[in-house]
């Protein structure tokens, strides 16, 4: 959690308000059938969460769901790595802002060693889970690092995607001169490595995708405040505590944890959502600045 957020009287929820494994997992079965194909358990940090392999196991075995993968900060990765790959996880994505550790310390602010993210990611590659590499370039903080990460990616053989740096909840004192537009960081990259466009391998990709010229590696920008895509958004997002979100920028989510709980939830979750979802507006990015109301924190929606 932000050090904003977090601190030695943060009072955490009983645990009968956060949802089951089983509660999830019942979620997932129940909504697959209305097209949902891929899953990923994000966080906060989804590897603190204990038994996280049991719930990758649950979900890996409903029918339909296709992707499953985790998105972490890498710092207990190597640990779970091989549970969560025998559980049926299809891949990682790894949380990694800077391999210089004064920078990477500066921007998680929670004492990770560079070095033991990156043995969680050559571990989890070791147990053949596939990895991608995000980085959040902040104008001051961490721009130098965007070809030394190029240089890292080409060398482990993951995926390295750049994401412009976004107004996600209300404390991060987030302001545009902080943002470094997909324009800069392709020029960036451009500087010492030729880059090729790749086409879209879905609807709703939300990265743009390029590959090194030698073809070396496969680069990514995500430029949702530059040039943002709300309009082929396809994801939903469910909160700890069962609330269902439209929007990664959305101040209050839609309780499915009552309907959960009840008697014989299915027909009514599935009614629920299909409504909710064929009614949403949201279309924050593009309307970023006209009066927007408060955000959830990344920690408690996700990424």
């Amino acid at each position: 959690m932000p050090a904003e957020v977090f601190g030695p009287d943060y009072a955490f929820l009983p645990k009968d308000e956060i949802l089951s494994f089983e509660e999830i997992s019942q979620l997932v079965q129940t909504l697959a059938p209305l097209g949902i194909r891929k899953i990923r358990l994000t966080g906060g940090e989804p590897l603190l969460r204990r038994g996280i392999d049991d719930l990758v196991g649950l979900l890996s075995a409903i029918d339909g769901v296709d992707d499953l993968a985790i998105t972490t900060n890498g710092v207990l990765l190597a640990h779970h790595a091989e549970a969560l790959a025998l559980a049926g996880l299809n891949r990682v994505t790894v949380s990694l802002d800077a391999l210089d550790q004064d920078v990477f310390t500066a921007m998680n602010g929670v004492g990770a060693k560079v070095d033991r993210v990156l043995t969680g990611i050559r571990t989890a590659r070791l147990h053949g889970l596939p990895v991608k590499i995000n980085a959040v370039i902040q104008r001051g903080v961490n721009e130098s690092e965007i070809l030394p990460l190029v240089r890292m990616a080409r060398e482990e053989g993951v995926v390295m995607r750049f994401i412009e740096y976004m107004d996600v909840g209300e404390t991060n004192g987030w302001n545009m001169k902080d943002v470094v537009p997909m324009a800069d960081i392709l020029e960036t990259i451009q500087s010492e490595f030729p880059l090729k466009p790749l086409d879209p391998t879905e609807p709703g990709e939300v990265a743009k995708r390029f590959r090194l010229a030698d073809g070396s590696a496969e680069i990514g920008i995500i430029s949702s405040v530059t040039k943002p895509f709300c309009t082929g958004c396809q994801r939903l997002r469910l909160s700890a505590d069962g609330q269902l979100f439209t929007c990664l920028f959305a101040a209050q989510g839609h309780d499915v944890k009552q309907l959960l709980r009840g008697e014989s939830p299915d027909e009514t979750l599935r009614t629920m959502v299909s409504s909710l979802w064929s009614q949403r507006t949201d279309r924050y990015s593009e309307e970023r600045g006209q009066g927007n109301p408060p955000r959830a924190e990344m920690s408690y929606l996700g990424g």
